[in-house]
């Protein structure tokens, strides 16, 4: 089998999940880690089999001995570094939100269409076992007609005022935060075991905290900051309630907090058809709970 060679690009929170988890496939190499914090990229490339540390991503876009580019790098750097990597020839592993705006998604589209590369998001938590199974029964009609999917995304690492990293920034996150951030990803997991798109929506996002103490030195995700800091002004959201209509007639709701005091990564969606219904919670992975009207749940 021939090896996989691949390069990390941002060497934050997702940078060592991506490196935690391609350490784990077999027949892939990562031979490249690039960080603007070139201790950052040293320590983690060290961490993960020696691979070499840059302090310029795109020197590592100019090797020919990188097959694939994971991109896990801030929101506002997405398009650059993606489209850099395919004009570079490079298969490309991106991290979500593909961009932060439209246009620039669609044109990264087109780009690694023409290019013939094999171009991906990281929606990974489509890959659960049970999500997978979840899927295979509505594709097989076991639930039925599906008329209604609910459920929540909600976390608490933004609870306080002082709680703080880059995402809560519109400049390098986006305009959206709490929804295109977590939201993404139910709304990504529901659309994935339904079989059916989201066609329409109808949001009311909420910011508990318009100001928020930003710590003088950055704070990882999930952490909090320490010593010195300053207050500023927050435009994204801490969460949102959204309605949801979907291809075929079927409705939903969902609800998306980083502000829900004891919850770490708590993604639950149930779908409910005419023969049964179907539920998941991400805290709970190995458990599918299979909902009947005239014989016991399951």
């Amino acid at each position: 089998m021939q090896t996989v060679r691949a390069a990390i690009i941002g060497t934050g929170f997702m940078g060592e999940a991506h490196a935690e988890a391609l350490r784990r496939v077999p027949g892939v190499e990562i031979v490249a880690v690039a960080s603007h914090r070139l201790e950052r990229a040293e320590a983690l490339a060290a961490k993960y089999g020696g691979a070499r540390a840059y302090a310029d991503w795109r020197e590592v876009l100019a090797l020919d001995e990188v097959d694939v580019v994971h991109d896990c790098t801030p929101n506002d750097l997405h398009y650059d570094v993606n489209r850099a990597a395919l004009e570079a020839g490079k298969h490309v592993v991106s991290e979500k939100p593909l961009t932060v705006g439209v246009a620039e998604a669609e044109d990264l589209v087109r780009r690694a269409e023409a290019a013939g590369v094999v171009h991906a998001v990281n929606f990974n938590y489509r890959f659960y076992p049970l999500v997978q199974h979840a899927r295979a029964l509505v594709a097989a009609g076991e639930v039925g007609d599906v008329h209604l999917v609910h459920g929540h995304y909600v976390q608490d690492w933004l609870l306080h005022e002082t709680d703080y990293n880059w995402r809560v920034e519109a400049g390098a996150g986006g305009l959206s935060r709490a929804f295109a951030d977590i939201g993404s990803h139910w709304c990504d997991l529901v659309q994935f075991v339904t079989g059916r798109r989201i066609t329409g929506v109808c949001a009311d996002l909420f910011t508990v905290h318009e100001m928020r103490r930003k710590p003088t030195e950055a704070a990882e995700t999930f952490q909090s900051g320490a010593g010195e800091t300053e207050e500023v002004p927050v435009a994204t959201e801490d969460g949102a309630n959204v309605l949801l209509r979907f291809e075929g007639g079927a409705r939903g709701v969902v609800t998306v907090s980083q502000v829900s005091a004891g919850r770490k990564n708590h993604e639950w969606f149930e779908i409910d058809g005419g023969r049964c219904a179907l539920a998941w919670n991400q805290e709970r992975p190995n458990e599918l709970w299979i909902g009947h009207r005239d014989r016991p749940n399951e």
